[in-house]
């Protein structure tokens, strides 16, 4: 079950790659990206979603990249490798690890990039692919830099939904 447009979005709290907790809480617009290491659509779209966590910072959004796939069927999702890949690259968001994917399924986060934008109050505004096109740098997220512009002024996004494009999340068995 997927999280409704206009629902408030449940609390949590989920350590990132060096142990400290991050919440979607405290911020004028939150945007929770459900990524992980190894799917040719994340990494496609990670430059371009990076790019719009520091477009965005000025105006206080947080973001929160959330892996939540499963370790032990896919290691290259593991929080070891999480760390590796955070020390590697240059990221402008914390990456969190979602063991038990509870905060995955409570979301129904579905593929990998899921991308969900909340206002300050915690409601969905929000939801679906970052842009039209992952083989296309030139598209900068613009769905999701449409929907925080939409947030950050009071209104709401034009476009408040997207069939979310990516890899499944690989749950548990």
């Amino acid at each position: 079950m997927s999280l409704a447009l206009g629902a408030t979005a449940p609390d949590f709290a989920l350590p990132d790659t060096t142990g400290a907790s991050w919440s979607p809480t405290e911020a004028p617009a939150t945007v929770l990206v459900f990524t992980c290491n190894h799917c040719p659509y994340a990494l496609a779209w990670h430059d371009r979603i990076a790019d719009a966590a520091r477009d965005y910072a000025e105006r206080g959004v947080r973001f929160l990249a959330i892996n939540a796939n499963d370790a032990e069927r896919y290691p290259r999702d593991s929080p070891q490798a999480m760390r590796e890949r955070v020390e590697r690259e240059e990221w402008p968001m914390p990456y969190l690890h979602d063991a038990t994917q509870e905060v995955a399924g409570a979301y129904g986060a579905q593929t990998t990039p899921d991308v969900f934008v909340l206002d300050a109050s915690r409601t969905l505004r929000y939801r679906g692919a970052p842009d039209a096109d992952h083989d296309d740098p030139a598209a900068r997220a613009q769905w999701l830099r449409d929907a925080l512009d939409a947030v950050l002024a009071g209104s709401e996004p034009a476009l408040a939904e997207t069939p979310p494009v990516g890899c499944s999340i690989k749950w548990r068995r």
